[in-house]
């Protein structure tokens, strides 16, 4: 039975480009960058859960939220599987921090956080606000002609990651496969980034204050169900 199960939909990604070295410290054993040319890769995402459930139960009041992350690409070494590693998980629902955060390791955290979408024959737009001191900003204006992930884009590379990595300590690393199928992605015609990445991932992420995304991507989602984790 698999974990938990929802409908990921809704995914704006700012991406950027910055030094390996801003990474490393977050590297779990047994993981190594992703790496294209001399920079690593790192994206803000917004998504929205709907119809989530647990071992295959609904949390009342846990079923439909949001969340924003941060996350970066990681890969084994001598394998095809290539994943994520998330430096933080904000989400509102307190239940789900705990439940993340005691069960799987990963780095979850409650605040306030909004979600707003717009959509029309001609241009669609979503919006993710949330609150760690000041309220910051991620949004998104797209086109709503889906389009396929073509081999060896940008798209591919950001978004098409089955597997998530997070550390229980130094020496032991946690392994769990998101299952879904291949996304579509959406033309993306504006954005608007209003973020403290200080203020929201601490002192050692100042330095995307500074950066302008490399690219900005939408992602269409699906259905997506996360396995029961293993150590590595």
């Amino acid at each position: 039975m698999s974990f938990l199960t929802s409908t990921w939909s809704y995914l704006p990604f700012a991406n950027f480009k910055v030094e390996p070295a801003l990474l490393e410290p977050y590297l779990p054993k047994g993981t190594e960058l992703d790496l294209r040319g001399a920079c690593a890769d790192i994206s803000l995402v917004g998504l929205r859960f709907e119809n989530t459930r647990i071992l295959n139960l609904p949390v009342p009041f846990h079923i439909n939220f949001s969340e924003i992350n941060l996350r970066f690409y990681v890969r084994q070494p001598g394998s095809n599987r290539r994943g994520v590693v998330f430096i933080k998980e904000i989400v509102d629902k307190p239940l789900i921090t705990l439940v993340a955060n005691k069960l799987y390791n990963e780095r979850y955290e409650t605040m306030p956080l909004d979600f707003a979408l717009k959509e029309n024959d001609q241009s669609n737009k979503v919006t993710y606000r949330w609150k760690p001191k000041e309220w910051q900003q991620l949004s998104a204006s797209y086109l709503p002609k889906a389009l396929p992930i073509e081999q060896g884009s940008n798209e591919q590379f950001i978004l098409e990651r089955y597997y998530g990595y997070s550390s229980y300590d130094a020496q032991t690393t946690y392994e769990y496969e998101v299952c879904h199928a291949s996304w579509k992605h959406y033309k993306v015609t504006d954005f608007e980034l209003s973020v403290n990445f200080e203020q929201t991932y601490g002192s050692a992420f100042a330095v995307l204050d500074t950066l302008q995304p490399d690219s900005v991507m939408m992602a269409h989602g699906s259905r997506i169900s996360i396995e029961n984790k293993r150590k590595l």
